[in-house]
């Protein structure tokens, strides 16, 4: 709230988050649920004020547990949002396979990522974000197109249900974090729901996924986190990337099928700078030359 208040009107362009589920995780106190409701509720009306008129806020959710009862919290915040009059455009379901294991219902395995707008006018760029066709040589068989491919050549709509593994156990990306984002999540909200030099709000910045995700595709990022470790976790990764150190799973990877047999990807690397202006630099010698000090990263 301290960094909410202090961010003009309508500078920013994306809000993107995953609040804490108040599950009593190790960076939260376990509240009741009108509480709970009422702190979210305090920086969704700020989130609201910072954003654009033609901007996006995607707040991501799961479900708060209590005594083996699931409530699903984007129904219960979903009147907070409708209460400052934006728009829903998609309720994303995000789809991964691995988890802890359920033994009175089952296995949970999605989140959701409410996708609201300010206006009716918004930023959508779906051709950055598009993914390959079932069927990409498929024609229209009759009629004045004949011949001609059916589908889009550059790909179709990924849809609102992502398929996108989770950052466990051995994935590249993973921290010491318990409920981090995956980049390729927030890359595709970033590439569709902004545009270069825009500015991303991430106000539960956790480890620091949102902005590597905004800084890598020339967005400016700001955010805030109250854990000292993952803060100094966050400056870390931001700092790896700028050398082209720092290990991702790349948006274009398919997700794992063992009944498929395939050449085993390595890990990308991605090279990335920035200085205070926001200005972007493609190599690290670049980056050298023209960064800013380092203290003032």
């Amino acid at each position: 709230m301290e960094l909410l208040k202090t961010i003009p009107n309508g500078l920013i362009n994306l809000v993107v988050t995953s609040p804490p589920y108040n599950l009593g995780k190790e960076y939260e106190s376990k509240k009741s649920l009108s509480t709970y409701l009422d702190q979210q509720e305090e920086v969704i009306q700020e989130c609201y004020r910072v954003l654009q008129e033609n901007g996006s806020l995607c707040w991501q959710v799961g479900n708060y547990v209590n005594n083996g009862e699931i409530i699903p919290l984007d129904l219960v915040l979903y009147p907070i949002f409708a209460k400052l009059g934006l728009h829903l455009r998609n309720r994303i379901i995000w789809h991964f396979g691995h988890g802890l294991h359920a033994s009175k219902r089952f296995s949970g395995r999605y989140e959701v990522i409410l996708w609201f707008t300010k206006s009716d006018q918004y930023t959508f760029n779906l051709d950055p974000v598009r993914i390959p066709q079932k069927y990409p040589n498929k024609k229209y068989f009759k009629g004045p197109k004949k011949g001609e491919l059916s589908g889009n050549p550059l790909g179709k709509n990924p849809s609102d249900i992502w398929d996108i593994p989770n950052v466990k156990a051995n994935h590249i990306e993973k921290t010491c974090h318990p409920c981090q984002f995956p980049v390729e999540l927030i890359e595709r909200l970033v590439l569709a729901l902004t545009n270069p030099g825009d500015w991303v709000l991430d106000p539960y910045m956790g480890v620091g996924t949102s902005a590597i995700a905004s800084l890598m595709h020339k967005r400016k990022s700001i955010g805030a986190e109250i854990m000292p470790e993952y803060f100094q976790i966050a400056l870390d990764r931001i700092r790896l990337a700028e050398k082209g150190e720092l290990k991702i799973r790349p948006m274009e990877r398919p997700v794992y099928d063992p009944d498929e047999i395939g050449v085993s990807l390595p890990p990308k690397t991605i090279s990335l700078g920035t200085n205070l202006q926001g200005q972007l630099f493609e190599t690290q010698s670049d980056y050298e030359a023209g960064a800013a000090d380092e203290s003032d990263l």
